[in-house]
């Protein structure tokens, strides 16, 4: 089995492109990803969460990790394993101080 060719540092990079529909600040700078994980076999585990449990955008936020991951694994269905989690849940204070900024927060 081949070792995959990307880090943690990689995997985070290529989210940090992930913009959030409603805000407009990528989903790294939001704090809405708690971890990052690589299997031996080149899947990627994302933990993550929402800025609130019902956002009708999972769906979409989902499919937006999934592509920008897109290069680094082989099958963004099948190699990409997101565990979406609300706990704990997701509060302003997560936020880069940048971006708490550019929210005005």
């Amino acid at each position: 089995m081949k070792k995959p060719s990307f880090t943690k540092d990689t995997v985070r990079q290529a989210l940090a492109t992930v913009i959030d529909p409603e805000l407009q600040i990528d989903i790294v700078s939001l704090g809405l990803i708690y971890d990052v994980k690589i299997q031996a076999d080149g899947k990627v585990n994302v933990r993550m969460t929402l800025t609130t449990p019902g956002c009708p955008l999972a769906p979409v936020i989902d499919q937006m990790v999934r592509e920008s991951l897109f290069g680094l694994v082989e099958d963004t269905d099948q190699d990409v394993i997101i565990d979406l989690t609300f706990d704990p849940p997701w509060l302003p204070d997560m936020m880069t101080e940048e971006a708490r900024l550019e929210l005005g927060l």
